[in-house]
């Protein structure tokens, strides 16, 4: 969310503030969710515009008013949560020993905890199982992060920088051995200019975190969930400079080292405000539209209710999903014309 009275960095003057849209989307939800007809609800990153308290706030706020939907609530960090330096002027430059790219960090790892804390495991990578919650897992580093947030030294952001690695990949496990596990990755590079904020990359250990917990459940079927996509779509899309600047630069890689979970296993991702479902060396790939982003405030948007079902022989498959529209709301300009028309 932005603040409650600013611009969304990417939509500018000509589009949504985007908050009632999530407000109406969230609704929606909520209704569902009364119908029993939500397991999970899942945000891929960009929960706000620059990672600011104020619009962490706005964004728990909202969901505290929606409390089934902050039941089945899953989020991940975007760029926009934890790259974007100011979102007055994105362009501005940020430094690897500043200490706001980890106040940042420690702002998502706060919201995480607080949505999804006790429903999360981390990866006990020694152990090569499944470990304790993400609660659990921060609980020995709150009394730090309550001293950066107050002090910002970056003595005390060492144990931040440690904990941050360490939680991801965050799993919510099946209910049961052949059940529909997710797993939660963090696909954001550390850079600290413009051009490059919005990079993604993932790392070898989360790649061995997914082993380790799909390795626990080798029945089970896998949403594997990142802000980043994963290759170019078949279809026109932005300027080449922007997607140079948007990629996860080892999108090949991954889809490689993920190729033995294509029957059961499906890869879901935002970043792009793309709308494209399909296939990469057999695994399946969603990329969600954006039902905030890219449009003037009188456009529709719209989001996608998915639902996944297994075959006879285990294997994962998507149904066609519900497309949920978001109304605009008329621009005052266009009001004003015709005020004066008439």
């Amino acid at each position: 969310m932005g603040e409650r009275y600013g611009f969304r960095i990417e939509s500018g003057r000509s589009g949504p503030s985007g908050n009632d849209r999530l407000r109406q989307a969230m609704a929606h939800l909520d209704m569902l969710c009364g119908k029993d007809q939500l397991d999970a609800i899942l945000i891929t990153g960009d929960m706000t515009d620059a990672g600011r308290s104020a619009e962490w706030a706005e964004f728990l706020d909202l969901l505290g008013s929606h409390p089934r939907l902050a039941e089945r609530v899953l989020i991940l960090p975007g760029n926009h949560d934890v790259n974007i330096v100011d979102r007055a002027n994105p362009a501005r430059l940020d430094t690897p020993i500043s200490p706001k790219k980890r106040l940042r960090k420690l702002r998502a790892l706060s919201a995480m905890n607080a949505l999804q804390g006790r429903r999360v495991r981390v990866v006990d990578f020694e152990k090569h199982c499944l470990g304790e919650s993400l609660r659990e897992a921060m609980e020995p580093y709150l009394a730090d992060m309550a001293k950066f947030a107050d002090a910002g030294r970056p003595n005390i952001s060492k144990a931040l920088t440690e904990l941050w690695t360490r939680v991801f990949p965050m799993v919510l496990p099946p209910d049961h051995s052949d059940g529909l596990g997710i797993i939660l990755l963090n696909a954001n590079a550390d850079r600290y200019f413009s051009f490059t904020n919005a990079l993604g990359m993932i790392s070898t250990e989360q790649v061995r975190g997914i082993e380790i917990a799909t390795g626990q459940y080798p029945r089970a079927c896998w949403v594997i969930a990142l802000h980043h996509h994963l290759v170019e779509y078949p279809r026109a899309g932005h300027a080449l400079s922007d997607r140079i600047g948007t990629a996860l630069i080892n999108g090949n890689w991954l889809v490689r080292r993920l190729h033995p979970l294509a029957n059961r296993a499906v890869m879901m991702h935002g970043h792009r405000h793309i709308d494209w479902i399909g296939q990469c060396a057999g695994l399946l790939i969603v990329s969600a539209p954006s039902p905030v982003m890219e449009a003037t405030d009188d456009l529709r948007t719209y989001f996608y209710i998915q639902n996944l079902i297994t075959g006879t022989n285990g294997q994962l498959r998507l149904l066609p999903p519900q497309r949920i529209t978001v109304d605009g709301q008329p621009r005052a300009d266009n009001l004003q014309m015709a005020a004066a028309l008439q």
